[in-house]
């Protein structure tokens, strides 16, 4: 298996992938930006320079899935060229899964079903918003994506709110888009994708 994975970062809300709601930290973050003219993630700067590494060890709202990049051994993945596209799950989306869940899979033991959970939310190549939304109106209101990992991710449209489909029918909307990084691009995701 490929050892390919995520980092999670946060930007303003583009005009393509809208939600209904904003946070107070997703409005901090957005006045950050607009200061620092770089998008914000957990109350730090992402840099379009620096690697997915190197931004996501500062987002505060993504420690959990650091933590699991660091017991899956995927860390220099994530530092190499790519270019990646990664769908990064929050805190927040780590902390619905079932009791246990996350503490199970850091396990020493089950680090090969980490590295399968992590790498389903990776999809190799640069698929910017744009991309996505070509490739949802060619399929007509559908488009699959092969991930990393080597499962099948569905993308498709809820009015102005990219969906994410996982093998097993779990459904993640898209909270942030177009998060550049040197060696990639990440869309924030409010739910952890569980492949078969």
């Amino acid at each position: 298996m490929k050892k390919l994975v995520f980092a999670f970062f946060l930007m303003a809300m583009t005009a393509s992938f809208g939600v209904s709601s904003i946070s107070a930290q997703d409005m901090k973050d957005d006045k950050m930006m607009k200061k620092s003219g770089n998008p914000m993630v957990g109350g730090a700067a992402m840099y379009k320079n620096k690697n997915i590494v190197e931004n996501a060890m500062n987002s505060q709202d993504h420690t959990t899935l650091v933590d699991a990049v660091k017991a899956a051994d995927l860390v220099a993945t994530l530092q190499g060229k790519g270019p990646f596209t990664v769908f990064a799950p929050t805190n927040a989306a780590f902390g619905m899964l079932p009791a246990g869940t996350v503490d199970t899979l850091l396990k020493t033991e089950n680090k090969a079903m980490l590295t399968k959970v992590l790498t389903y939310h990776v999809v190799a190549g640069n698929m910017d918003s744009k991309k996505i939304m070509k490739a949802i109106k060619k399929g007509n209101g559908k488009a699959m994506f092969k991930t990393v990992a080597g499962g099948m991710l569905t993308a498709s449209m809820n009015g102005n709110t990219l969906i994410l489909t996982d093998e097993k029918g779990g459904m993640s909307r898209v909270t942030i888009a177009n998060v550049k990084q040197s060696n990639g691009v990440i869309h924030v995701v409010d739910t952890v994708l569980m492949p078969n």
